[in-house]
């Protein structure tokens, strides 16, 4: 439980808290699936950007 704790709990918590609480601001689950994977998509960039720096990143991109 304490190895969940630290892998799975801290995004989700992230998430929930970008989101001001527990719910979803769009109905359907085609909507709140888009939703949470942009949550997810921002999530893993500001992870991305913290790891290796932002200079490294854009540069990749620019390649």
């Amino acid at each position: 439980m304490r190895i969940r704790r630290q892998t799975v709990e801290h995004p989700f918590g992230k998430f929930k808290f970008w989101m001001g609480s527990t719910h979803f601001l769009m109905r359907t689950l085609k909507h709140v699936r888009t939703e949470m994977s942009l949550h997810v998509l921002a999530y893993n960039m500001k992870r991305v950007m913290r790891i290796i720096g932002i200079g490294p990143l854009i540069r990749a991109m620019a390649a």
